[in-house]
């Protein structure tokens, strides 16, 4: 098991979930992770928990987790409304 360093988690805000106007979703894909956490690590929001699951409710889409992905186990797939 990762020995993680305190984080903050995300919180609702004054304008509700920040992940409602999002246009790209993060799709990880298990066969290529290698669970490092580089992913959760690198995440502005800290939308990404300690199993390396994507809180969409406040994923932004930024993709800075599919970015700093070394075994690119992380795709950026367009939002469906």
């Amino acid at each position: 098991m990762r020995k993680r360093l305190a984080t903050s988690k995300p919180t609702k805000g004054s304008s509700g979930k920040t992940g409602s106007w999002r246009t790209f979703r993060p799709v990880v894909d298990p066969e290529k992770c290698n669970a490092c956490g580089m992913c959760a690590l690198y995440c502005p929001e800290a939308a990404i928990d300690e199993d390396l699951r994507v809180d969409v409710d406040f994923c932004k889409g930024c993709g800075i987790c599919a970015t700093e992905c070394p075994k690119k186990a992380i795709t950026m797939e367009r939002e469906k409304r």
